[in-house]
């Protein structure tokens, strides 16, 4: 009965009127889920609950609003870092190249392979998204927790002496066969379905479209610190869908302070100069296709809005959201973490495009499928987080940053009226 009334009040909030969904749609952009599908945040590992609940609270919740079910959810974007471990120090490909690994103390006590990705971590997300499975086209990305290794470079070693994270060395993350192994294009989630309509390295790079407020959009998800040829791929699917609003996912691309530079923890490309810096992205590729207006991403603890004119002068919106550091249901429950360790709280975007009007506007919403409420709408939010994410912000800003309106200005010039 209590899940009941729950569902009645959220579908109150985000199902729109039969009348309105002709010309509104949400998207749902799932931040990174890893420390709720970490094997070593649930009961069987000795923690206080099973984080896992929460991650699979948040796909009920689509399935339950999707569009095939009466809602309004009409795309789903999963931005990276699924699960949480590795299984292998370095992965073939790389080795063969003649890159090394060398161990790391704190990296390796934390994220040591194991077999346990296997029998616990991807189990638990393939219950999750079979969930939401023919209700709704979706996208995967694959983070830097979703490759096969995340090794330190031999080139570029952890110090002997650690004085803050940025000491640790460089990390590389290789390898996609775990991912592939769920979200690959051969795999169910994928095979068959028309919204999927091309794929590159067996689905480490995907694109779909979806018909919604009267446009056709077109996605591309791409990998963590996509390399050249994925760039390359992305181009010729933008141009096999000619005027078609296009969004691209990804997994690392802005900062919580908005800014387009890679992690200095881990940074594929100073490794290996095949793969592209969040900036290298924008240059080859996002910037020179004018359909691209919106870019959505997380791994980066927060959120953040940035806005740039595009090689065409039109505007380019680029989200951040990531909610993995959040850590109350940690608290409330007595649960010890480690310096830097979350669980997420349930906390996901929901962006809901209202594309009536002379300029389409999306109004970005921020929702606990935990707390089955707002940001908006939650007294403690500030109190909870800031201090963590934007801690010079006053709370009202802080709160700005979870809930605000997007105008999509030019929308309309730039890709016709709609139908």
């Amino acid at each position: 009965m209590k899940r009941t009334l729950a569902l009645l009040a959220a579908t109150a909030l985000f199902s729109a009127p039969a009348v309105a969904k002709e010309t509104s749609f949400t998207i749902a952009a799932i931040p990174d889920t890893q420390n709720y599908i970490d094997y070593t945040h649930q009961t069987a590992e000795g923690f206080k609950f099973d984080a896992n609940a929460m991650f699979l609270e948040q796909m009920r919740f689509i399935a339950d609003h999707a569009r095939s079910n009466g809602g309004d959810i009409a795309f789903v974007t999963a931005l990276g870092d699924v699960w949480q471990h590795q299984t292998k120090h370095i992965d073939p490909e790389h080795e063969a190249r003649g890159f090394k690994w060398v161990p790391n103390p704190i990296m390796d006590t934390m994220f040591a392979p194991t077999q346990k990705v296997t029998t616990v971590e991807i189990p638990t997300a393939r219950k999750g998204y079979e969930l939401i499975a023919g209700k709704v086209p979706l996208s995967v990305v694959p983070g830097n927790h979703d490759h096969d290794a995340m090794w330190t470079d031999a080139n570029h070693p952890a110090a002997p002496v650690f004085k803050d994270m940025s000491s640790l060395g460089m990390l590389h993350a290789g390898g996609l066969d775990n991912f592939r192994s769920l979200f690959g294009a051969d795999q169910p989630l994928f095979k068959g379905r028309p919204w999927y309509v091309a794929s590159h390295d067996g689905g480490a790079d995907s694109a779909q479209i979806f018909t919604a407020g009267g446009y056709t959009f077109l996605h591309i998800g791409l990998r963590f610190d996509a390399p050249n040829a994925s760039l390359e791929w992305a181009a010729k699917v933008i141009a096999e869908h000619p005027g078609l609003p296009t969004i691209i996912s990804t997994h690392d691309y802005l900062t919580n302070d908005g800014e387009r530079v890679p992690n200095p923890i881990i940074d594929n490309h100073a490794v290996d100069p095949d793969d592209n810096t969040p900036q290298m992205m924008w240059d080859k590729l996002i910037s020179q296709h004018d359909q691209v207006f919106l870019v959505l991403c997380g791994h980066e603890h927060g959120q953040a809005l940035r806005v740039d004119d595009n090689r065409a002068g039109n505007k380019v919106w680029q989200v951040l959201a990531d909610y993995q550091d959040r850590r109350q249901t940690a608290i409330d429950a007595g649960a010890k973490l480690q310096r830097g360790e979350g669980i997420g709280d349930g906390w996901m975007r929901l962006m809901k495009f209202e594309m009536a009007g002379d300029t389409p506007r999306i109004h970005v919403q921020t929702y606990s499928t935990h707390y089955k409420q707002q940001s908006k709408d939650t007294p403690q939010y500030a109190a909870w987080y800031k201090a963590a994410e934007k801690p010079r912000l006053s709370d009202e800003q802080f709160h700005g940053q979870d809930d605000y309106t997007i105008e999509l200005t030019g929308f309309r010039k730039r890709f016709g009226p709609g139908r």
